[in-house]
């Protein structure tokens, strides 16, 4: 199920160097983030008297690191189909919209523009 990677030169409009995605070494598993807290958090909100097995934690964090994976590169995917170089909030939209199921999305677009009003308002 491997591709095959190729490299590709994405250039900006009106730059000269080509575009290329550069990895911290900081960490040690590339990038991906730990959520376990979070999920904890959210389930206790939710049902109080229900626990959940550190397992599930790993195979929901997986998901999630996943889905934010899949995301963030298709909407890198539609920046370089429109030629630009700043990746926008519609951008992100638009890759939501077309990665997940039409309800799904709708609630998931809902619900980080109200994450980010709160944030900006605070």
């Amino acid at each position: 199920m491997a591709r095959n990677v190729t490299k590709r030169n994405k250039r900006c409009r009106g730059h000269q160097k080509a575009i290329s995605k550069k990895k911290s070494h900081s960490s040690s598993e590339s990038g991906l983030r730990n959520y376990s807290l979070y999920i904890n958090r959210v389930l206790k909100e939710v049902v109080p008297q229900k626990g959940i097995s550190s397992r599930t934690i790993d195979i929901i964090n997986t998901m999630i690191n996943d889905m934010f994976e899949r995301i963030s590169t298709e909407a890198c995917n539609l920046m370089y189909y429109r030629k630009r170089c700043t990746l926008t909030p519609e951008d992100i939209e638009k890759a939501v919209y077309l990665l997940l199921p039409e309800k799904l999305a709708k609630y998931a677009v809902a619900f980080g523009k109200e994450a980010v009003q709160r944030y900006v308002r605070s």
